[in-house]
């Protein structure tokens, strides 16, 4: 990093967040005596991993499946998936000193509690292996030369044989991950989908909404995404499954792990179905028949008192106001129309968020490089030889739970040994002044 662009280095590895670092550390495992350098442009390292899971990191999910992800075909995310299981991340994890608890909901955490455990052994097992981590350093563009890349860098040029980009996509831009990975993909070869968008994400609902009033208000519910012809969207050729979890009321709309699942399709649907559409039980199990039925059945109880113990009485309160019913009314004082309209605001709530908190707060990206233009039994490019892609650029993200970081972890390691054994292919013929033999006839 002297500014000096006529020694090569063997390995680059651009971004040094989940999937950099563990790209960067399998790179250095599998061949000790090369050269592998990881920059990053943040004045923080792994600012992402300090902020997942609350501040407690949530390193994987007991149990992964290509169900959890949406984005790419199915086949092609268990074919990397596959390469480096949760068994392997635990081991992996394990190995470096951190030891894994699982949770109820099957999130896999630190004993510790804290995100700062996962960063620093991941940081302590990138130096063991011998990677030099140099930040902040931004790169600014990336150029293939005919046997090598040279990068351009806030801290001078450099070149190197092989580039494992993994910038992150677009999500929490001040963590680094603001979208300049993907200018420099495509200065490559490589295209992206034709929407990049925020994903596990918080929705906003229109001013004056009733459950605006609500904020912190957090309850377990059933989300049901549905489309304005009344049918639920399809993911890969399914029927998208209710999601069961928390949904948090706050001051612009709705927030918690429920709603951050939902938010991946809900922005998917609405970019077809503008009309597209959020159900919410805030009763699962009861429907809304069932719930006026059971109010038919009180007598001489007001309809608080009724509901009483269902729900928080602030929330009730809330709900009665919007179907314009007097709480302390009397059950059988009140007209069927509203009664009938309570029930379905508790049991069959319908919402339609009016846009999302966007990139700023997003957890992850939906969209980005397609699997297609990717070797998957390598992650190099099918566009730019030697060029590795892995991570968050990906168009694959996952569930609520660690899903995204598994990806991270078994992307990162599929690129970082396929890069590791190009790369001593690369210098060995270098030193032999022969050329390399080429791996495949790159797409124009």
């Amino acid at each position: 990093m002297n500014g000096a662009t006529s020694a090569c280095t063997d390995i680059v590895v651009v971004g040094a967040g989940a999937a950099g670092l563990f790209a960067a550390t399998w790179a250095a495992r599998t061949c000790p005596d090369l050269q592998v350098i990881a920059l990053d442009g943040a004045k923080t390292l792994g600012a992402k991993i300090l902020v997942a899971g609350g501040g407690r990191c949530n390193v994987t999910h007991h149990a992964v499946e290509t169900s959890d992800y949406r984005g790419a075909p199915p086949a092609l995310i268990r074919s990397v998936l596959r390469r480096f299981p949760v068994e392997e991340t635990i081991r992996f994890f394990t190995e470096i000193g951190v030891e894994l608890k699982r949770e109820e909901t099957g999130k896999l955490f630190p004993v510790t509690d804290k995100a700062r455990t996962v960063l620093d052994a991941l940081l302590s097992a990138a130096a063991a292996a011998g990677v030099h981590v140099v930040h902040p350093c931004r790169v600014e563009s990336i150029c293939a030369l005919s046997d090598c890349f040279e990068l351009a860098t806030e801290r001078g040029p450099m070149r190197s044989r092989c580039v494992i980009l993994c910038t992150g996509g677009m999500s929490l831009p001040r963590s680094g991950s603001d979208g300049a990975g993907f200018v420099m993909a495509r200065t490559l070869g490589h295209s992206t989908t034709p929407l990049i968008e925020p994903a596990l994400v918080p929705l906003t609902l229109p001013e004056g909404h009733w459950l605006r009033q609500l904020s912190g208000v957090s309850l377990p519910a059933r989300i049901t995404l549905v489309l304005a012809s009344g049918t639920r969207m399809l993911v890969h050729g399914k029927p998208l499954k209710p999601i069961d979890s928390a949904v948090l009321c706050t001051h612009f709309g709705l927030s918690g792990p429920g709603i951050l699942d939902a938010s991946r399709h809900w922005i998917h649907a609405r970019d077809l179905d503008p009309a597209a559409r959020l159900v919410i039980q805030w009763l699962p199990g009861l429907s809304a028949e069932a719930l006026d039925q059971r109010l038919l059945e009180v007598k001489g109880r007001s309809v608080l008192a009724a509901l009483h113990g269902l729900l928080p009485e602030r929330f009730l309160r809330a709900a009665c106001a919007e179907a314009k019913i007097e709480p302390a009314a009397g059950v059988q004082q009140i007209q069927r129309d509203r009664r009938q309209m309570l029930t379905r605001l508790l049991c069959a709530c319908e919402v339609i968020p009016n846009g999302t908190r966007g990139f700023t707060v997003a957890e992850t990206t939906a969209g980005g490089i397609p699997l297609d233009e990717i070797d998957l039994a390598t992650m190099m490019s099918r566009r730019a030889e030697n060029l590795f892609v892995c991570g968050e650029m990906l168009d694959v993200d996952g569930r609520i739970g660690g899903f995204s970081f598994q990806w991270a972890w078994a992307s990162g390691f599929v690129a970082g040994c396929a890069a590791a054994v190009r790369a001593r292919s690369l210098r060995a013929a270098a030193l032999a002044g022969t050329s390399a033999p080429r791996v495949r006839e790159v797409s124009e």
